[in-house]
């Protein structure tokens, strides 16, 4: 930077919190809450940690959806992000729907999460 050159520093690219990864190791959909576990409540406080920064949001049940929203990232960065703190045992993903589920279940969860999108 230059002087006079009054930008602040360029953030790191979304993808660099996932090492490049676009796939989580897992599936998880997009309606579905992510809900800090016991373990994830005891981590440290690290403000720069994308992970940590999940863990405190996810105090209270969020959908990956309004995560990837509080994060400003794309929802494959979240996944990822999501999906390795499930296997480090600091998350738990609740199901949204059976296995089994028809669609008229599928078609009000789908609702539910566009009316939930349109409030914030």
């Amino acid at each position: 930077m230059g002087e006079g050159d009054d930008r602040g520093p360029a953030l790191a690219r979304p993808y660099s919190w996932t090492e490049g990864r676009t796939q989580p190791a897992v599936d998880i959909a997009i309606e579905a809450r992510v809900v800090t576990t016991p373990a994830g409540r005891d981590l440290p406080p690290m403000l720069t940690s994308a992970a940590w920064t999940i863990t405190q949001l996810c105090l209270q049940p969020r959908s990956v959806a309004e995560l990837g929203a509080y994060l400003a990232v794309p929802l494959g960065v979240v996944k990822v992000l999501v999906a390795d703190l499930v296997a480090e045992g600091l998350v738990h993903v609740e199901a949204t729907l059976a296995h089994d589920a028809d669609d008229a279940e599928r078609r009000e969860l789908i609702e539910r999460v566009l009316s939930g999108l349109r409030a914030k």
